[in-house]
């Protein structure tokens, strides 16, 4: 039975928990990280680590999303992103480095704001997008919901292998403009031949939705990152980690039972800061995550130390701050992997997780969605 707890006379509320109250609960055995394995597969896609990059330009460039898929994971483009509306992006980005030395802390926004108002060049995603086909690693590229009708031929046509369509809050139907007819989502992914990843989402229900649209993946959370993100300041909504996550893999087990067989990706996307969060993602159930503060750790992050997500460009309504990322800078490869000299979970990110599915004696990563949890509260 939900936990329903009366927030007023006549009005009650549902409690839920976000990624730091819960907890990994050891089993009775333990095993060799040596023999864990962190593979995972979307349609007919395989890596060998549950990496998904949040699509923000802080932390993936053309060649950042090569080297991401070189060391086993899917770098995500932003098909809306500096690279599809500036012919020369690191050097739009050197101005926001610039304004990063300006003690006004909407400088930094008010720039991003400035370098989006370019209209999108499809010939510049098309070239952003050869540099990465051309590497040999799948082509993952984000649209919001609101352009993916105009800019998916571009991308398909480009090569790209995986479409992420993701908002921070996205449903099934997406009304654009009142004369205009909506996005059915639908209607959409059954005219495409790629796998599309959809999101994000907080609830069963639209999870649920978003499932039956024929997606390959739904994303859970609207990218939160503590200090950055202001979607809750802004517009009132928070989504409780935790809970969404294991409400979605809740309705993946039932489209599963619904359809026969059909199985939709979770993946994970919010409150992820650290190594444990990795963890406690996947023993929630999700299949991936998507990483985007860690990363701007990396010494080949585009936004040399900045972080952001998509939404503090928004022309009118902004709701992501340009902040500073870790205070680490190590390279990607020892980033994931080690070695680390950092014991606050910020390096050796994917390391972490195998010894966390070790010391708790799962091998692969479904066997660790299983794992036992418990609420600090």
């Amino acid at each position: 039975m939900r936990d329903l707890v009366e927030i007023g006379m006549g009005r009650t509320a549902r409690r839920a928990y976000d990624l730091d109250d819960v907890e990994i609960v050891p089993s009775r055995r333990t095993r060799s990280s040596a023999v864990v394995s962190t593979a995972w597969q979307i349609d007919a896609y395989r890596f060998d680590i549950p990496l998904v990059t949040h699509p923000t330009d802080a932390v993936v460039s053309p060649e950042t999303a090569v080297e991401v898929g070189k060391l086993g994971g899917l770098g995500v483009l932003n098909a809306e992103g500096l690279w599809a509306r500036h012919a020369n992006a690191e050097q739009a980005l050197l101005r926001l480095v610039d304004a990063a030395k300006d003690a006004d802390r909407t400088a930094l926004v008010r720039t991003l704001q400035e370098l989006h108002s370019a209209p999108v060049q499809p010939e510049l995603l098309a070239e952003a997008i050869r540099r990465v086909r051309e590497s040999g690693v799948t082509v993952a590229a984000r649209v919001s919901p609101q352009r993916a009708a105009e800019l998916t031929p571009h991308l398909i046509a480009a090569g790209v292998e995986i479409l992420v369509v993701q908002g921070t809050i996205i449903s099934a139907e997406h009304v654009a403009h009142d004369d205009a007819d909506p996005l059915d989502l639908k209607d959409f992914i059954g005219g495409l031949d790629v796998p599309v990843i959809a999101g994000g989402v907080s609830d069963y229900r639209t999870a649920m939705h978003l499932m039956r649209t024929g997606a390959a993946g739904v994303i859970v959370g609207h990218g939160y990152t503590p200090g950055v993100t202001s979607t809750d300041r802004v517009l009132g909504i928070g989504v409780p980690m935790a809970t969404a996550i294991i409400d979605a893999a809740a309705a993946r087990r039932d489209y599963l039972d619904e359809t026969g067989g059909r199985y939709v990706h979770v993946l994970a996307d919010g409150g992820i800061t650290s190594s444990g969060d990795i963890a406690k993602a996947i023993a929630c159930g999700a299949d991936a995550t998507v990483v985007g503060a860690p990363l701007a750790a990396a010494s080949e992050a585009p936004g040399h130390g900045l972080y952001w997500t998509a939404a503090a460009a928004h022309p009118n309504l902004p709701r992501s701050r340009v902040a500073a990322g870790p205070d680490v800078e190590v390279d990607l490869k020892t980033l994931l992997f080690g070695p680390s000299a950092d014991a606050e979970g910020a390096v050796n990110l994917f390391g972490a997780l195998r010894r966390a599915m070790a010391k708790t004696g799962y091998s692969d990563l479904k066997e660790f969605q299983r794992v036992g949890l418990s609420v600090r509260r």
